[in-house]
C-alpha cells in the first residue's frame, strides 16, 4: 500500500506503479472541449505532466501558474501539461481567467484513467496526487516525484532541472519483458506454444493455468466493497488495453481468468494484463 498525507493524516494511492525507464502507461483524459486525449496527442515531445487534486485550492491554484510560467521559456520540444479530476468546464475557466496559454490543461475525471495507471488516485477523496511526471519522446518514463503531503508544493526545481537533463538526451529505449500494451488479436491466429506458456507462468505468482488454455488467480479482500473497488479499477484498464478478462465476484473475493478468445487458448496479451493487474495497488 502506498499513501501520502493530507494535512497530516495518511491517504491511500491506488493504482498501477510504474518504473523509471520504463514504457509509460497510456491514459485517457479529457480536453476543455470535451475530447479525449492520450500520449499518442503528444507525440514526438517531451512531455512533463503535473499533476493536482483541484484548482479550487491555492497550491494546486499556484501549481499551475507555476508551470505555466516556467514554461515559456522552454524548448518546442515540450509540452507541459496538468491534469487533475476538476471538471473541463471549470478547468476552462481558471486558464481563461488566469492567461494559462503554455500549458495544457486536462481532466480525468470521466475515467479517473491518469490516476489509475500512474498510481496516483487517491482512494478516500477520488481525487489525484500531487506529483511531476516526465516522459521522453520515446514515451520511456524518466522521472516521478510524488509529493508526500498533498498541501505542499512540487519541488519545481528539481523537476525543471530533470526535464532540462531530458531535452538533452529525449529518446531513451525504454526496455520491456513483455510489451506494455496488449495487441489487437487477429481471428486464427495461433495461442502460444505451451513450452513459453510454462516459463511465462513460472514467473507470475499465484496465477495457475487451468486446461493449458487460461490463466487464473482469485484475490482476496476485507469485504464486498473494497473486492468491487478492485474489480471497477481492472474493467478501465481493461477496457484501455481492449483486452477483457472473466471476473467472479464473491463477497470478499475476485476470480480473474484470462484467455484469448480468438485464439483459442492463451496469447502474450493474457501476459501483459496478468503483469498489469499485480502491479494494481489498492
Amino acid at each position: 500500500m502506498r499513501t501520502v498525507t493530507f494535512k497530516g493524516s495518511p491517504v491511500t494511492l491506488v493504482g498501477r506503479t510504474p518504473k523509471i525507464n520504463s514504457a509509460a502507461p497510456d491514459f485517457k483524459v479529457v480536453s476543455q472541449d470535451l475530447k479525449e486525449m492520450g500520449l499518442a496527442d503528444f507525440k514526438g515531445k517531451v512531455k512533463l505532466i503535473s499533476s493536482f487534486p483541484s484548482l479550487d485550492t491555492p497550491v494546486c491554484d499556484m501549481q499551475v501558474k507555476e508551470f505555466n510560467k516556467r514554461s515559456s521559456g522552454l524548448s518546442t520540444d515540450v509540452v507541459v501539461i496538468g491534469i487533475s479530476k476538476d471538471l473541463p468546464f471549470a478547468q476552462k475557466r481558471f486558464c481563461q481567467e488566469n492567461s494559462i496559454k503554455n500549458e495544457t490543461v486536462l481532466s480525468d475525471y470521466r475515467y479517473s484513467s491518469f490516476g489509475i495507471n500512474y498510481g496516483l488516485l487517491i482512494k478516500e477523496l477520488n481525487l489525484l496526487a500531487r506529483s511531476v511526471h516526465i516522459i521522453d519522446k520515446n514515451d520511456a518514463l524518466r522521472y516521478s516525484q510524488i509529493v508526500p503531503e498533498l498541501t505542499l508544493p512540487p519541488d519545481f526545481e528539481g523537476a525543471i532541472k530533470k526535464l532540462e537533463e531530458v531535452v538533452k538526451d529525449p529518446a531513451l529505449a525504454a526496455k520491456e519483458a513483455l510489451p506494455s500494451k496488449c495487441k489487437p488479436c487477429e481471428a486464427g491466429a495461433p495461442p502460444m506454444p505451451k513450452e513459453d506458456v510454462n516459463k511465462l507462468i513460472a514467473q507470475y505468482k499465484g496465477w495457475q493455468l487451468v486446461e493449458d488454455k487460461k490463466i487464473v488467480k482469485e484475490f482476496k479482500f476485507k469485504d464486498f466493497i473494497e473486492a468491487k473497488y478492485f474489480l471497477d479499477i481492472l474493467a478501465v484498464i481493461s477496457e484501455e488495453q481492449n483486452h477483457h478478462p472473466a471476473f467472479t465476484l464473491t463477497y470478499n473475493k475476485l476470480k480473474v481468468t484470462l484467455t484469448t478468445h480468438s485464439s483459442g487458448g492463451l496469447t502474450e496479451n493474457d501476459f501483459i494484463i496478468a503483469k498489469i493487474i499485480d502491479d494494481v495497488i489498492t
